[in-house]
């Protein structure tokens, strides 16, 4: 018999596309399906194409142990849809900026899908920000996309994300950029 699958930790409802979710991401359970996301062509910039499953199944094990970092699957309308991860930015990124308290690391990838939503990743990233933002000991969030990927670049200034600099990380020139709670939420027109 199978271990359970872990239950969502975050929803919203979008006004489109309905039900959001995330739940984190179970090593074993999951790895065969990530495995397919991640080495997608689509993919490239997560620096993964060569992994086997094994490979895929360590990394988030890894990840699942390492103190200030785990990774969710989000699912739209209960089906895997999208991955998460958030990290503790001293970790990955303290030698290239000064870490803030109140300073959160993140990752995403929507799944490939041969019947791409519109909008989806938009909603996609809303629901991200959504959740990190909802522990209120969040004030700014940091991420460090390759500066060739230029659609996530034109997605993230959708949601209040400002390109701080150019910096060197392992395997890829990225943009530091960063978003504060009241960026988000200016982005968003909510002025709570």
């Amino acid at each position: 018999m199978s271990a359970p699958r872990p239950q969502p930790v975050f929803s919203r409802s979008d006004p489109r596309l309905g039900e959001l979710s995330l739940r984190p991401v179970d090593p074993y359970g999951d790895a065969e399906l990530l495995h397919r996301w991640v080495t997608h062509p689509k993919a490239v910039y997560w620096m993964l194409q060569e992994a086997e499953p094994p490979d895929v199944e360590r990394e988030f094990l890894d990840i699942a142990a390492r103190e200030g970092h785990d990774a969710f699957l989000g699912l739209h309308e209960g089906s895997p849809a999208f991955l998460v991860e958030r990290y503790a930015p001293e970790q990955e990124l303290g030698e290239v900026y000064s870490v803030r308290p109140g300073d959160l690391g993140m990752h995403f990838l929507c799944a490939p899908t041969e019947r791409p939503l519109h909008g989806f990743t938009r909603a996609v990233i809303v629901t991200v920000m959504e959740f990190l933002f909802a522990d209120p000991a969040i004030d700014r969030i940091v991420v460090e996309p390759d500066v060739r990927n230029t659609a996530v670049h034109t997605l993230n200034a959708t949601v209040g994300f400002r390109i701080e600099r150019t910096v060197p990380l392992p395997g890829k020139e990225a943009y530091l950029s960063t978003c504060t709670r009241d960026q988000y939420l200016a982005s968003q027109g909510d002025s709570r």
